[in-house]
């Protein structure tokens, strides 16, 4: 998602076309959804239409179809990077460029008009298409009616994922052995250090410790628990230990029925879509990762009045749960209350500026006065203890000192798809030669199953 967005501001800043994108689906993921049947593309194109100029395909020249030349951007690309490198492109050539593997193609910090185009992009323009929203919204409805208040863990444990992280997760050698032969398939991974991986805090908590985590946080058993998550590697036997610290276990298999997910079942994309309704509606957003879903979701959920989100600080928990049966609970507990400070999503947690935009939209929150109040009674509830959770057992420990914010601890989990020899997601862009509007747009879509289920 966050492609998208950044596509459509980096056509903003070449004063071009964006061309609604064509979903890669060719990548890893191989899904065959088009972006009309993940979002509403009549609604981004009109909701945008004051910023940039956005068209469903490219015109034919001539009675032919237009081919763009397509070159790729280099990451983090700032507004000047854009326009010493692609923009002379555009004029010179073809005047419609194709823009290869679109992701992180853009500076975190831009200007703030740009910053806020990123958020009406964000925020306001990508919605989902009517299927996808009405079958979430149910999703939402029925775990409302077994809890009033609801945790949604998104759980990144496929086995693909495990095997391209390189970290150890206690399977021994048949563990070793499976993992192994999956992380053949990228032929540019070097052999990792499992331990050196998991010190690093670059290895996804195992649901088991998600579990413990949340325990020690002060969650009860009693408390309800939305996991998204994709195949979890090792089946029931994984999540054993999770669910017997939270009983109240759902997933959307188990809260909606085969015929209702047909339509969605058999595209990665539509069934991530759902799950991402259902942890953004979620009164507690809780991650093993810090991917690109999480960070989304942290984002969008400071944007509109602000939500938590926890994020494991899996740095400083790795050693804590290794030396974990040498301790009584209660000091396991305080211990992970500790290194959680700065986690918690309080909504003063971390500095305007600070981390990827797409996780900490400050520019566009200050302006948004409705946000701001949100975010102030939150804070005076947790205060008064008016939005307590019955289901905490012991009050939390969150702390508002920016110094326990570190960028350092925040692992950037790698791309599935990320090997040179890929297809990859491709943005067109044409040049608007006679408008002073901006025009603009994109392409051979974002991953969106990346930032949905990554």
């Amino acid at each position: 998602m966050w492609q998208i967005t950044d596509a459509v501001v980096a056509a903003r800043i070449l004063n071009a076309t964006l061309v609604v994108p064509k979903l890669d689906q060719k990548s890893f993921w191989k899904d065959a959804s088009n972006f009309s049947e993940i979002f509403d593309v009549d609604w981004f194109i009109s909701s945008l239409s004051k910023d940039v100029k956005i068209i469903k395909q490219l015109p034919k020249r001539g009675g032919k179809s237009w081919t763009p030349y397509t070159m790729r951007v280099p990451r983090k690309c700032s507004e000047r990077c854009y326009q010493n490198r692609v923009l002379p492109v555009i004029l010179k050539r073809h005047h419609a460029v194709q823009l290869n593997k679109f992701d992180y193609r853009l500076a975190n910090k831009l200007d703030t008009d740009l910053q806020k185009l990123r958020c009406r992009v964000n925020y306001h323009a990508l919605k989902f298409a009517d299927p996808i929203l009405e079958m979430g919204k149910t999703l939402v409805h029925r775990m409302r009616m077994r809890s009033k208040r609801y945790i949604a863990l998104h759980l990144r444990f496929e086995p693909d994922m495990l095997a391209f992280s390189g970290c150890d997760y206690g399977g021994g050698e048949k563990e070793r052995n499976e993992l192994g032969a999956i992380r053949k398939r990228w032929k540019t991974l070097h052999k990792n250090n499992p331990d050196k991986q998991r010190r690093q805090g670059k290895c996804p908590l195992t649901p088991e410790e998600v579990g413990l985590m949340l325990r020690a946080l002060g969650y009860g058993s009693d408390v309800h628990i939305y996991v998204a998550s994709g195949e979890v590697y090792g089946g029931e036997e994984t999540l054993r230990p999770l669910k017997s610290l939270f009983p109240n276990f759902y997933s959307k298999d188990t809260i909606a029925t085969k015929e209702e997910l047909a339509p969605f079942s058999s595209f990665s994309s539509r069934m991530a879509a759902l799950d991402f309704i259902v942890c953004d509606e979620s009164d507690v957003f809780v991650t093993n990762n810090n991917g690109n879903m999480a960070r989304i979701l942290a984002g969008r959920r400071k944007y509109f009045g602000h939500k938590p989100t926890i994020r494991p600080n899996a740095k400083k928990l790795y050693r804590l749960f290794l030396s974990r049966s040498n301790m009584t609970w209660e000091a396991f507990a305080s211990r992970v209350r500790t290194f959680q400070r700065g986690f918690m999503g309080e909504p003063k947690e971390v500095r305007p500026g600070r981390g990827e935009f797409h996780e900490n939209p400050s520019a566009c929150i200050c302006e948004d006065s409705e946000a701001r109040e949100k975010a102030t009674t939150y804070s005076r509830g947790k205060k008064n203890g008016k939005l307590d959770d019955s289901s905490r057992k012991k009050e939390v420990i969150v702390s508002d000192d920016q110094n326990d914010y570190d960028d350092n601890d925040e692992p950037r989990w790698p791309d599935l798809d990320d090997d040179e020899n890929q297809v990859w997601p491709q943005e067109k862009l044409h040049y608007n030669g006679t408008g002073s509007d901006y025009d603009a747009v994109i392409s051979d879509e974002p991953e969106l199953e990346e930032m949905l289920s990554d």
